[in-house]
C-alpha cells in the first residue's frame, strides 16, 4: 500500500505501518457501515474534503474518483453545491482543485 500513497501519507505508512493499518481497517468498516454505493461514498468524501479546505484531500478524491469511473461533471458538481453553506469563494477554490487533476 505505501507505494501507492504519495508524499506524507506515504512517509506515514512506511514509517508507522502499525497506525496505517488500523487506520485503513477504520475506513473500511466506516464504508461497509451503511448502504451508500462506492460511488455515493467517493462524493461525500469529496464534499467532506471541500468542506474542509483540504487541497490535498479534493485532490485525492478527485483523483480516486476518476479513477474509479466517476464523471468529471458529477466530481464538479459537489464543487457546485458547496456555493450555498460554504460560499462562492470555497466552491471556485474547490473547482480550481478538481480541475488540477487530469484523467
Amino acid at each position: 500500500m505505501r507505494d501507492k500513497l504519495p508524499g506524507a501519507a506515504g512517509d506515514l505508512a512506511g514509517e508507522h505501518p502499525d497506525i496505517w493499518q488500523a487506520y485503513s481497517a477504520l475506513g473500511r468498516a466506516a464504508a461497509e457501515a451503511g448502504p451508500l454505493t462506492a460511488r455515493e461514498r467517493r462524493l461525500v468524501k469529496l464534499a467532506l474534503a471541500i468542506g474542509a479546505g483540504s487541497e490535498g484531500a479534493v485532490h485525492s478524491h478527485t483523483r480516486r474518483g476518476l479513477g474509479e469511473g466517476v464523471e468529471r461533471a458529477a466530481l464538479e458538481q459537489v464543487a457546485l453545491l458547496s456555493i450555498g453553506p460554504l460560499g462562492l469563494p470555497r466552491a471556485v477554490a474547490a473547482r480550481t482543485w478538481i480541475g488540477d487533476i487530469e484523467g
